[in-house]
């Protein structure tokens, strides 16, 4: 049995679904530390015709010192759905797949989260539904375990019966690999190439989020992520 994980990012890059898509079990990291500087855990790119467009979720950090992502509050003072939901439309409405999937990612942004990890979890299933993947995807948190580092891995795999591990190369370097071997748990690499597919507004962009991905191709768009 083949274990990934990943950090519950925001509306993911094709690699997060790629190694979705090759593992049989998927574990979303949100019971270890939110980083302090910027992170992918709250903003992502899409395109528009300058090139890069960032959506990002503003949260509360100050003055709460380390935290777990599973705890990080989202500032919900502010407008930012109503602009991410305003850029998207903009931007895409002419994408092939638009008027399938938008309505969607709208209603998930209406759902007022508190907390970025439900909102994050939230989208991650929506994408998980519009590709049929057949994956399990399970919580860090749901399986009561904390740890990090190589002991947290053998910890997971173990847990849910893994024997392999699905791993990007330039992670493996983190990895005490031999660690790993003694509990009967091996690497595999997750050989990802960044796709190439058909995007709005001029030249091809590497690694946006999968919703462009999405909203250009549709539920064709597992076959290219594998």
């Amino acid at each position: 049995m083949i274990l990934a994980v990943h950090q519950p990012i925001f509306l993911p890059w094709p690699g997060f679904f790629h190694k979705a898509v090759h593992a049989d079990c998927l574990v979303l990291l949100d019971d270890v530390q939110f980083p302090r500087g910027r992170s992918w855990l709250n903003r992502n790119r899409l395109k528009n015709e300058d090139g890069e467009l960032w959506l990002t979720v503003p949260v509360l950090k100050k003055g709460r010192g380390l935290q777990v992502i599973r705890r990080v509050e989202i500032q919900n003072d502010k407008g930012w759905r109503k602009k991410h939901l305003g850029s998207i439309r903009q931007n895409y409405v002419h994408a092939p797949y638009f008027s399938d999937y938008f309505p969607t990612v709208e209603s998930i942004y209406e759902r007022g989260h508190s907390l970025l990890a439900e909102l994050n979890v939230d989208l991650i299933e929506f994408f998980w539904d519009a590709f049929s993947v057949t994956t399990r995807l399970v919580r860090q948190s749901e399986l009561g375990i904390v740890g990090k580092g190589t002991d947290l891995l053998i910890q997971l795999a173990h847990q849910v019966g893994a024997d392999r591990l699905l791993v990007f190369p330039m992670v493996e370097k983190h990895i005490d690999l031999d660690a790993m071997r003694k509990h009967t748990v091996e690497t595999v690499h997750a050989g990802f190439h960044p796709p190439v597919y058909p995007q709005l507004w001029g030249d091809f962009v590497y690694n946006l989020s999968t919703l462009d991905l999405l909203l250009n191709c549709g539920s064709q768009g597992k076959r290219i992520l594998r």
